[in-house]
């Protein structure tokens, strides 16, 4: 890359971080222009980052939304701590996200003291600006940052302080690109996404998926998506009675997938146990989290 061209680009990463339900998938949805990220009223939806590309000219902003910060009960939560702790130290710019209506947010020091002091900037952002009455939004905002994903308030003004604080450098990423993980991954999550809405209350956080094939060039595009529960009992729950539960989550999966990817798509979905794979390396591993070199317990 010539130097005059180097020297007038910016690119850096922006990192979204909050407790479970502060709204982060959804602004980063809105912030790259397409649904990446899975979008449930459920807490705890996101379990690894999910990275989004937005690219303005010559300011490319590489978004990773975290999962949820809380306290860790079991190794899953351990590891997504842990990477949610190193996203922040590699971060160029911080949006702590915490919704305008819970009032005063305590400090992410507080939410996440594992952290330490980040040598990134950092800006408060209220979200769900839209729920809470206009009369009351500069009360509660005072000198932070109010935004709505959904109606696009603030949202000029949070990329406008994403693109100021950017380093000088290239591109690392084509202007097309929205992502930097594969077709594979988000196939997984859309199923996932889909037995978030489908299932009861406990049983999405038993559940993972894995897209076992992904056959690129077939017509249609054939996807095999297992999803994975930790007890025999629970198979029955994610199939439903004549099959109803598992065809209504593969239609949706299905739908969202080809609108993603803009061609037809053969989703074969199937259901199998891999007991207690939430505390087990192993089982982690495959599921595409980076385990710390000791077994799973």
């Amino acid at each position: 890359m010539p130097d005059s061209v180097r020297a007038s680009t910016r690119c850096g990463t922006v990192v979204l971080a909050g407790r479970p339900n502060a709204g982060k998938s959804t602004l980063l949805n809105r912030l790259v222009g397409e649904p990446l990220a899975i979008v449930s009223r459920k807490p705890q939806t996101t379990r690894q980052a999910v990275i989004g590309i937005r690219t303005d000219e010559h300011i490319q902003l590489i978004f990773v939304d975290l999962p949820g910060l809380l306290e860790p009960s079991y190794l899953m939560q351990h590891i997504m701590l842990d990477e949610a702790v190193a996203a922040l130290r590699r971060a160029d710019a911080v949006l702590y996200l915490h919704p305008l209506a819970e009032g005063t947010p305590p400090p992410l020091t507080d939410v996440l003291p594992h952290a330490g002091v980040l040598r990134a900037p950092c800006r408060t952002v209220l979200t769900k600006a839209d729920l809470v009455p206009a009369e009351r939004r500069e009360a509660l905002a005072e000198d932070r940052l109010a935004v709505s994903a959904r109606s696009g308030e603030g949202l000029d003004a949070l990329l406008a302080w994403c693109r100021d604080r950017m380093p000088p450098g290239p591109l690392r990423h084509d202007p097309e690109d929205l992502s930097t993980q594969p077709l594979r991954f988000f196939a997984a999550e859309f199923a996932r996404e889909a037995a978030f809405h489908h299932l009861g209350a406990e049983l999405p956080y038993a559940l993972a998926a894995e897209t076992d094939e992904f056959r690129e060039g077939s017509q249609p595009l054939y996807i095999r998506v297992i999803l994975y529960v930790e007890r025999e009992s629970q198979k029955g729950m994610v199939i439903g009675k004549r099959g109803r539960t598992i065809k209504a989550i593969g239609s949706d999966t299905r739908a969202r997938l080809e609108a993603f990817l803009g061609t037809p798509v053969y989703l074969d979905l199937w259901v199998k146990t891999l007991a207690k794979w939430r505390s087990d390396a192993t089982a982690l591993r495959r599921f595409g989290f980076s385990v710390p070199g000791t077994k799973g317990q």
